[in-house]
C-alpha cells in the first residue's frame, strides 16, 4: 500500500495542530527537491513528561502515543512512499524533540566536551552556563584551501553537540587566512574558494540531520578590513615578539626554508576574531593549540577578556604518520569524490597488521563513523560496521562495539584487507548525500571549477643532449679531408 503524497503545507498545518494540542514551538524546514526532507523540532519547556501525537496517515494507520522524559531525544522517523504526476517521490518526515531548555548546567558542559582531547580554562565555560542569562557563544574557523576532506566530519558532530545544548554557533570561512598560509588561495580564487567550503560545511550537516538554521556563516574579509580590526592587528603585533608569533603557528602555517611576513600575521588575526566575533569560547583541533595559547597570553593585556577553548583530535592522514589535510592530496579523501577513488585510496593506506596505534582507519571509525551513529540515534555507545568477509576467511561479521573491533584488529582477528573493504563502505555512505547535493547543484559545482581549477600539466620533458661519438663514427658528416687534416697535424 503506497502512502498518500503530504504536501509541505499539510505538514506545517499538522505542526500547528501539534502547537494547539500541547503548547510547543514548532520550527519547520522543508526543502523542495526530489527528495523532500520536512524537519519539526518541537520544544515543550517544564513539563516532567512530554507528550505529542503522531497523526493517522490512514485508516489502517493508528495513532500512536509517546511518553519521554524532556531529557531524552526522541527520534521518530517515517519513510513515505507517494505517486505524483508519475513521479515516485519520497518523504521523510523527523520529529525531533529538543530539550536544551530542560537540560541543566553540568548536562549542557558534559555534551559540549565530549570527545574533546583537551579544554583550555573550562572554569569560563562553566561560568557561562551556570549563569544561565545567554546561550554559550562560540565560534569555528576554517581557511578555505585545499578542498574539504573526511576529516571535517569530526568539527561538524562537535557542532551539533553545540547546538543541541542550546549554544549560539558562527562559523567563521577566514579567506584573509587562506591568503596569508603561503598564499595557499590566491586572491583572484579565494572567493570561489570561500563559497565553496560554505556549501560543504552546510551539506555535511545535513547529512547528517543537523539543522543549520541556528547556525551563522562569517566571512572573515567582511570584518577583518575594517579599521578598529587593523588597530586591534597593530597593537597586537606591537606586544607578541617575532619567535612566538612563528611558535605560535608552527602546526597551522605552511612551514618553508625562508618564510613569509605574511605566516607571522595569521596567529595574531586568529587570536582576534575571538574578540570581533564576540564570543566566549574557541573550538578547533587540537593543531590550533599554540594560537589558543597566544591569544590567551595577550588579549587580556589589550584589554579584552580570556576565552576558552575546545580541540577536538586530528584524524590521521592516510600515509604512515601525519594529519589528514586539506593541502596534502595523498593525505586525505574529498567529500565529493568518487565511491571508486575513495576505495583505491582507502585499499592503498597504510593500516599495519595489529597495529592500532597510528591507524588512520581506526581512527576514522572512533572520530566520525560511531558519533555520527551516536548522534543519529540518539543514544551513546551504538556501533554498527558490517565486514562482508569471504566464507574460507571467516565469513561475513558484524561488529557492534568498536572496542571489540580494535581488539580483534590488534590480535590480527580482523585483517587489515577487511578492515579498508568495510571502511570504504561506510566512507561511500557517509558521502553518498554530499555527492547527490553536489551533482543536483549548479552553483556548488561551479564554485568548486572556480576555486580549484585543473591545471594543465607542465611538459617537463628535458632537451635531447646531443653526444659526441668521435670523429669516425659512420654517422658522422665531417668529410675525408677534415679527417686527413686532423691526421696530419696530429703530433705522435
Amino acid at each position: 500500500m503506497k502512502w498518500p503524497w503530504l504536501s509541505s503545507n499539510i505538514w506545517r498545518w499538522l505542526g500547528t495542530h501539534f502547537i494547539n494540542m500541547h503548547s510547543t514551538h514548532l520550527f519547520s524546514d522543508a526543502s523542495h527537491t526530489s527528495h523532500t526532507n520536512i524537519v519539526f523540532y518541537l520544544i515543550n519547556p517544564g513539563s516532567e513528561k512530554a507528550h505529542f501525537l503522531l497523526p493517522s496517515f490512514s485508516d489502517s494507520q493508528p495513532r500512536q502515543l509517546i511518553d519521554t522524559n524532556p531529557r531524552q531525544e526522541v527520534r521518530v522517523c517515517m519513510s513515505l512512499l507517494g505517486d505524483r504526476k508519475k513521479y515516485q517521490r519520497r518523504a521523510r518526515c523527523i520529529l525531533t524533540f529538543y530539550n536544551s531548555r530542560t537540560m541543566n548546567a553540568e548536562e549542557k558542559f558534559e555534551l559540549i566536551t565530549k570527545g574533546l582531547q583537551e579544554v583550555l580554562n573550562p572554569q569560563i565555560l562553566k561560568e557561562v552556563l551556570e549563569k544561565n542569562e545567554r546561550p554559550v557563544k562560540i565560534y569555528w574557523g576554517t581557511a578555505p584551501t585545499g578542498k574539504p576532506h573526511c576529516g571535517y566530519f569530526v568539527p561538524m558532530i562537535k557542532l551539533a553537540h553545540f547546538l543541541k545544548a542550546g549554544c549560539e554557533v558562527k562559523v567563521l570561512i577566514a579567506d584573509l587566512h587562506a591568503y596569508l598560509d603561503n598564499m595557499k588561495a590566491p586572491l583572484e580564487v579565494v572567493r570561489h574558494r570561500a563559497k565553496y567550503y560554505e556549501y560543504v560545511v552546510k551539506t555535511i550537516l545535513k547529512s547528517i540531520n543537523v539543522p543549520i538554521d541556528k547556525l551563522k556563516f562569517v566571512v572573515g574579509s567582511d570584518y577583518q578590513l575594517k579599521a578598529e580590526y587593523t588597530m586591534d592587528l597593530f597593537r597586537l603585533s606591537n606586544s607578541v615578539s617575532q619567535n612566538d608569533a612563528k611558535r605560535a603557528g608552527a602546526d597551522v602555517v605552511k612551514q618553508v626554508a625562508n618564510p613569509l611576513l605574511s605566516g607571522l600575521i595569521y596567529p595574531l588575526m586568529q587570536a582576534l576574531d575571538e574578540q570581533h566575533l564576540d564570543v566566549d569560547v574557541q573550538f578547533g583541533g587540537v593543531d590550533q593549540r599554540k594560537i589558543f595559547v597566544l591569544a590567551e597570553e595577550n588579549l587580556p593585556s589589550m584589554g579584552y577578556k580570556k576565552r576558552a577553548h575546545l580541540m577536538n583530535p586530528m584524524v590521521p592522514g592516510l600515509g604512515q604518520g601525519g594529519k589528514m589535510s586539506a593541502s596534502d592530496p595523498n593525505s586525505k579523501i574529498d567529500v565529493t569524490e568518487e565511491p571508486k577513488v575513495v576505495r583505491k585510496k582507502i585499499m592503498s593506506a597504510f593500516c599495519a597488521p595489529g597495529n592500532v596505534e597510528q591507524n588512520g582507519l581506526l581512527s576514522f571509525l572512533e572520530n566520525i563513523v560511531q558519533p555520527i551513529q551516536e548522534l543519529k540515534s540518539g543514544q551513546d555507545g551504538v556501533f554498527d560496521f558490517f565486514v562482508d568477509r569471504p566464507e574460507k576467511y571467516g565469513g561475513p561479521i558484524r561488529y557492534s562495539s568498536f572496542e571489540q573491533l580494535k581488539a580483534d584488529f590488534a590480535e590480527e582477528k580482523l585483517s587489515p584487507v577487511d578492515l579498508k573493504e568495510g571502511v570504504a563502505e561506510k566512507i561511500n555512505e557517509l558521502l553518498a548525500p554530499i555527492r547527490e547535493a553536489y551533482a543536483s547543484d549548479a552553483e556548488f559545482q561551479a564554485c568548486s571549477t572556480n576555486g580549484y581549477a585543473v591545471q594543465a600539466p607542465k611538459d617537463k620533458k628535458k632537451p635531447k643532449k646531443v653526444k659526441n661519438k668521435g670523429t669516425f663514427y659512420p654517422g658522422n658528416q665531417a668529410s675525408a679531408e677534415e679527417v686527413s687534416e686532423k691526421l696530419q697535424s696530429t703530433v705522435l
